[in-house]
């Protein structure tokens, strides 16, 4: 059947999303409807364009991984024995949080200053006004600019990692919102990024500060350094990442506030990690 002469609607819960036309799918949790002159015609499954056979080196580091909490020392030695790509792996967390990020009081977002680094360089923008534009540029800033850089990312430059603004520009911003929202460097006070003091938050992003979220399900995913770091130093961001998820527990959580975390590279198979005693570690600074 040439799906060309047919209109596609994506539908999620039973409430059509949108209709499109000429489009190929690879989505895994929609149902897909081909409608023809009016009525349903046949059902295109989630798997359609989707490939089944997985690497035999991603097969290889599977195998590594036994279903069960590993010490987080273990874990993150055994992340860095299947980081197996032919590049310089990230390493990954992915938190699962008993919150609701629905209700305003179960949303968490703020930022973690990792003591080991990201492993890799933060190219830091900055929107500010005047003199504050030649401070942020002797601060170490990347980019710095005023209206007219503005301008230029509402036209789609975003050639930056971070970007931090003063807070007499922020009526300005707004109007980016779609543009840098989706990406997630939209500046907010919460994430440090709407700041006066420009020296300090350009330092702090540049040494390892990273902004960052629970999603709409309540899962926080952060990138806490690259495989090639040593087991110790992959331990004291996971652990500073713990504590920061510890620290600002939202006030509306209410239960078990950890249900799992899990650890992984870039390419690599997820490892669970015993949260109870990454908590309960100390690490000597």
């Amino acid at each position: 059947m040439d799906l060309r002469f047919f209109r596609i609607s994506i539908h999620c819960d039973d409430h059509p999303i949108r209709s499109v036309h000429n489009s190929v799918f690879d989505f895994r949790n929609l149902n897909y409807f081909v409608e023809g002159r009016g009525a349903i015609v046949s059902l295109v499954t989630p798997s359609i364009h989707m490939s089944k056979k997985i690497s035999r080196r991603l097969q290889e580091a599977q195998a590594k991984v036994e279903e069960r909490a590993y010490d987080p020392a273990e874990a993150l030695a055994l992340l860095k024995d299947t980081a197996t790509a032919k590049f310089n792996e990230s390493a990954e967390a992915h938190i699962r949080l008993g919150i609701d990020p629905k209700y305003s009081d179960q949303q968490l977002r703020t930022t973690v200053s990792l003591p080991k680094g990201t492993g890799q360089e933060i190219r830091v923008a900055v929107i500010a006004r005047g003199e504050k534009v030649a401070e942020a540029t002797a601060a170490g800033a990347d980019i710095a600019g005023s209206e007219e850089l503005i301008e230029e990312i509402q036209g789609g430059m975003l050639d930056f990692d971070c970007l931090i603004a003063t807070p007499d520009v922020m009526p300005k911003i707004a109007k980016l919102g779609r543009v840098l929202g989706p990406k997630g460097l939209m500046p907010s006070p919460k994430g440090g990024t709407v700041t006066n003091d420009l020296a300090s938050a350009i330092s702090e992003f540049k040494a390892g500060k990273l902004e960052f979220r629970a999603d709409r399900t309540g899962i926080v995913h952060v990138m806490f350094g690259k495989s090639s770091f040593s087991v110790e130093d992959l331990l004291a961001n996971l652990k500073a990442l713990q504590e920061c998820v510890d620290r600002n527990r939202p006030s509306g959580a209410k239960g078990r506030y950890w249900r799992t975390m899990y650890v992984a590279s870039t390419m690599g198979p997820s490892i669970e990690v015993d949260v109870p005693t990454l908590r309960d570690l100390k690490i000597e600074a």
